[in-house]
């Protein structure tokens, strides 16, 4: 039986994750993002939340509902033809039933990939129950198997991202990762995790595709791919990049009355036509 288009997107870009080169994924967050990026030649479209949220006037954190998150997934799944791959935080709920609902919603979406953390946003148990996590990992993939996409799966942990983690942090998310791995997950993303060595010593004992989170003052991405890494994203770094390109031109406009920070943008029959 022949497979249907969203599941050969599917497959293409888990295969993205085994080419030659690290797949680079420059996050967007609505559909003309989106669309400047599949113009500007890049292989995939991974969205943001923290991106979508604050466009939707919402902090980051999973303060914004699973419906309004997936509306704007659609919306830029619809409009690429690009693989897409979706945000959906920590699954919009902490049970595997409220994780499987979320990956049946993505793939309705239209996306063929799923990040998936396992924060819980609250400072006193940061981190959900490892147990827990690969029961809702397996709840992911089961649904995934029902709808008939295989969703490739993008599993988060976040030992690094914490301020005060209260133990070793690369044997916490060595010991997380591996676990999700086992779990089914495709990719394994442990965003804040930035040192080279530490990176190739986790690439070497996981034996699967490792995601890095990308920004200014990190390893460039030769670097990232000397060390074996397969995926690196930027996160949520190219809106807030855009942000500030509006604050300064606003900061201008107020002291010189001048437009040097509107030099170098799309014209409006550009931005028409990307829209068409």
């Amino acid at each position: 039986m022949s497979q249907s288009p969203q599941s050969q997107k599917a497959e293409a870009f888990r295969q993205l994750h085994h080419g030659p080169k690290l797949l680079l994924l420059i996050n967007a967050w609505d559909v003309a993002s989106s669309r400047i990026l599949e113009a500007a030649g890049v292989s995939a479209i991974a969205t943001t939340s923290a991106g979508i949220a604050s466009s939707l006037g919402y902090p980051d954190g999973e303060q914004v509902s699973r419906l309004e998150m997936l509306e704007v997934v659609a919306r830029i799944a619809k409009a690429v033809q690009l693989p897409v791959t979706a945000d959906a935080e920590a699954g919009y709920g902490f049970t595997p039933e409220d994780a499987a609902r979320t990956a049946r919603e993505v793939i309705a979406s239209g996306a063929v990939g799923m990040n998936f953390e396992d924060s819980t946003g609250d400072q006193g148990r940061p981190l959900l129950d490892m147990t827990l996590q690969v029961e809702r990992i397996t709840a992911i993939r089961q649904a995934a198997k029902e709808a008939g996409v295989p969703l490739v799966l993008n599993a988060r942990t976040d030992p690094y991202l914490l301020p005060a983690f209260p133990g070793d942090r690369y044997a916490e998310t060595a010991r997380r990762l591996a676990a999700y791995r086992d779990a089914g997950a495709d990719c394994v993303f442990a965003p804040g995790l930035s040192d080279l060595k530490a990176i190739s010593r986790l690439v070497a004992e996981l034996k699967c595709p490792l995601n890095i989170l990308a920004g200014p003052g990190s390893p460039s991405l030769q670097e990232f791919q000397q060390a074996g890494v397969a995926r690196v994203s930027l996160g949520s770094a190219p809106m807030r990049a855009t942000l500030g390109l509006l604050q300064r031109m606003a900061k201008e406009l107020a002291s010189t009355g001048t437009y040097q920070t509107l030099e170098g943008a799309p014209t409006h029959s550009e931005v028409n036509r990307l829209m068409e």
